[in-house]
């Protein structure tokens, strides 16, 4: 089982506390899958959102393929994700709830097929921010100071 990961979201992390991971297959149009494979993908700005009993990727830039054709599709436009029925009832459940959110942390190939790795998020409070930052800091600290005394 081969993964390559194509785009990360490291912004993400930073901005939001993870609560759990699920994995989506994504339809893709031909010449976009070629685009992903090329790894010409931005999640910076994408989020998912539940409609009509289906979840939709919004906001996720796939460059258009560069010997594609002039019926290239819009980079930004609404991707549908794959998930079974139950995982997007229980997902619906959470999301509705106030303060939660869905956010692409990842996109890869699995086995050639387009995945992305969607995480069920609360947004952090800046003093959660600076708190991170500062823990992170303290860490690379200590570890500066290990390495000082082998």
């Amino acid at each position: 089982m081969s993964i390559k990961v194509v785009a990360t979201n490291r912004k993400a992390r930073h901005e939001y506390e993870i609560i759990e991971t699920i994995e989506a297959g994504i339809v893709l149009t031909g010449t976009e899958i070629k685009s992903v494979r090329e790894g010409k993908v931005s999640l910076k700005e994408g989020f998912a959102i539940i409609r009509d009993g289906e979840v939709w990727l919004m906001d996720v830039h796939i460059a258009p393929y560069r010997h594609g054709h002039r019926d290239n599709p819009d980079p930004r436009r609404p991707r549908k994700l794959l998930l079974h029925r139950r995982e997007i009832n229980r997902l619906l459940g959470k999301v509705q709830e106030k303060g939660w959110t869905l956010v692409p942390l990842r996109m890869y190939l699995k086995n050639n097929r387009a995945k992305v790795e969607l995480a069920l998020v609360r947004g952090k409070k800046k003093y959660d921010k600076r708190r991170a930052i500062a823990k992170r800091d303290a860490e690379r600290e200590l570890q500066r100071a290990l390495k000082r005394y082998r």
